[in-house]
C-alpha cells in the first residue's frame, strides 16, 4: 500500500499524489486519473504498478477533489487547467520519479490518458506512454512531436475517444515518423475500470499483459 506525499512542480509549488513504491533503482510509472479524480480505484492502480516491480506515482490533479457523479467529473474536467497539470503536476511527478528510479513512464485512463498523450508531447525525461481511451484536442498536443514509444488501448464502442479520433492520432504519429503501437478492443469506453459499469474483465487483462510487456521492453 502507498501514502500520500508532496512533491514539487517545475514552478517550485506543491502538488500531492499517491506514491506506491517498489524500491531504489526500479523503474517509475506516473499514472494519471481518469475524470474522477484521484480516488481508490487509481490509488489501487499505483498498488499493483508497485506490487509488479515499479515505483508508482498518481499526482492529485483536482487537489483534493473527488466524486462518483459523472456531471460533477464533467464539470471538474471542463475546469481543469490542461497545460498546468501536464507542463507542471505530471512533469513534476515524473521528475520526482526520475530522482530514484532508473526510466520513468506515463499512463493514464480517459482524462489521464489524454494527459498522457500531452505528456508524451511536451514533456522531457519520459521514456514511453501509455494511454488509456483518451486523446488530447491538437491544440494541446500536437501527436506530431511525439518522439517516444507509444503504446495505446481504445474501445471501439467509446462515444468520447471515438474510433476516428483513435484513428487520426495514430495517422498523425505515423506521418511524422512514429508509428504507435494501438490496440483496439470490442469494448466501451472504461473498460479497465474494475469499478464501471463498463468493465470487461477479459479486455481489460489482455491490456495490462500487453502493456506490462511493453513497459518491460522500454523501462
Amino acid at each position: 500500500m502507498g501514502s500520500m506525499i508532496d512533491f514539487k512542480r517545475p514552478d517550485g509549488s506543491s502538488c500531492k499524489g499517491y506514491m506506491a513504491e517498489a524500491g531504489g533503482g526500479k523503474p517509475g510509472i506516473v499514472v494519471i486519473q481518469e475524470w474522477w479524480g484521484l480516488n481508490d480505484q487509481i490509488k489501487g492502480v499505483a498498488d499493483r504498478f508497485a506490487a509488479a516491480g515499479y515505483n508508482a506515482l498518481a499526482p492529485d490533479l483536482y487537489k483534493g477533489r473527488v466524486t462518483q457523479k459523472p456531471d460533477e467529473a464533467n464539470h471538474m474536467m471542463s475546469g481543469l487547467d490542461f497545460v498546468g497539470a501536464s507542463d507542471q503536476d505530471i512533469a513534476g511527478a515524473v521528475r520526482h520519479l526520475a530522482a530514484a528510479s532508473r526510466k520513468v513512464g506515463v499512463m493514464g485512463f480517459c482524462l489521464g490518458g489524454a494527459l498522457t498523450i500531452a505528456a508524451a508531447a511536451r514533456l522531457t525525461g519520459i521514456a514511453c506512454a501509455v494511454p488509456f481511451y483518451g486523446v488530447p484536442p491538437g491544440a494541446l498536443a500536437d501527436p506530431a512531436k511525439i518522439r517516444i514509444p507509444v503504446q495505446g488501448h481504445f474501445a471501439n464502442q467509446d462515444d468520447w475517444c471515438t474510433p476516428q479520433v483513435v484513428n487520426d492520432f495514430e495517422k498523425a504519429m505515423t506521418a511524422a515518423g512514429n508509428k504507435p503501437e494501438i490496440y483496439r478492443y470490442d469494448a466501451a469506453h472504461a473498460f479497465a475500470n474494475e469499478k464501471s459499469p463498463a468493465y470487461d474483465a477479459a479486455c481489460a487483462a489482455k491490456a495490462w499483459e500487453r502493456m506490462m510487456a511493453f513497459l518491460g521492453g522500454n523501462l
